[in-house]
């Protein structure tokens, strides 16, 4: 799972449009990432496609709200425990084991 997808399940456990989830993700990682509105809409579109996330509420003009799936968060609680797993091989190597 990239970086980005992770972020977007995790800005979507409470349901947000679009431009909110962009607003997360910048300042959740205080300006390092910046998304485009393509890329967003993008990766919200295969998100959907994949039954991750799914529409939320009633449309509002043209702010679509977004909210994860169950199938969605176990998506993001796996990715989580694989990148726990790079983070203690990465400190445990980094600390001086030579495995």
């Amino acid at each position: 799972m990239t970086e980005v997808t992770f972020l977007i399940l995790l800005a979507l456990y409470r349901p947000k449009h679009g431009y909110a989830v962009m607003q997360y993700i910048e300042e959740k990682t205080e300006g390092r990432l910046l998304l485009g509105a393509g890329t967003l809409y993008g990766a919200l579109n295969a998100l959907l496609k994949k039954g991750w996330i799914e529409p939320f509420g009633t449309e509002s003009g043209r702010k679509k709200e977004y909210a994860i799936t169950n199938v969605g968060k176990l998506a993001a609680e796996t990715e989580l425990q694989r990148l726990k797993q790079v983070i203690n091989l990465a400190e445990t190597r980094m600390g001086g084991d030579q495995l």
